[in-house]
């Protein structure tokens, strides 16, 4: 049997143990004010050469979600000086943070069933 080429596991290994090490870090490292909110990391996508990271972040109940995006950013550099301390990686990936929105589309689409079921009730009540 053949493994597959391109070290996929090995990706998919590394993404979630940079996924723990930076929700680790940001939830109990980071000391930036402009960090607010709930911050979850969903999910990273790492280069097969190892040296950028996308890292997608969902925030909950921030203040200003572009202003802690912004922050996230800034502290990229604490961020990964503290990854190549913790995890054993000839080279330290760039961090690259984008924000998740999926949360807020699940939401939005909650609302909007919410809305439909609201419509409907009466319209069923009026029949019994």
């Amino acid at each position: 049997m053949n493994k597959p080429k391109g070290g996929g596991n090995r990706l998919n290994r590394i993404n979630e143990e940079l996924k723990r090490k930076i929700s680790n870090i940001i939830n109990y490292e980071i000391t930036n004010s402009n960090v607010t909110g709930i911050i979850s990391v969903t999910s990273v996508k790492i280069t097969p050469d190892l040296r950028y990271a996308k890292v997608f972040v969902s925030i909950i109940n921030s203040r200003n979600i572009k202003e802690t995006l912004k922050a996230l950013k800034k502290s990229s550099g604490f961020i990964r000086s503290r990854i190549a301390e913790d995890v054993n990686l000839r080279v330290t990936p760039e961090l690259v943070f984008e924000l998740d929105e999926s949360m807020q589309y699940v939401e939005r689409i909650d609302t909007i069933l919410a809305e439909i079921m609201k419509d409907i009730k009466p319209e069923n009540e009026d029949k019994d």
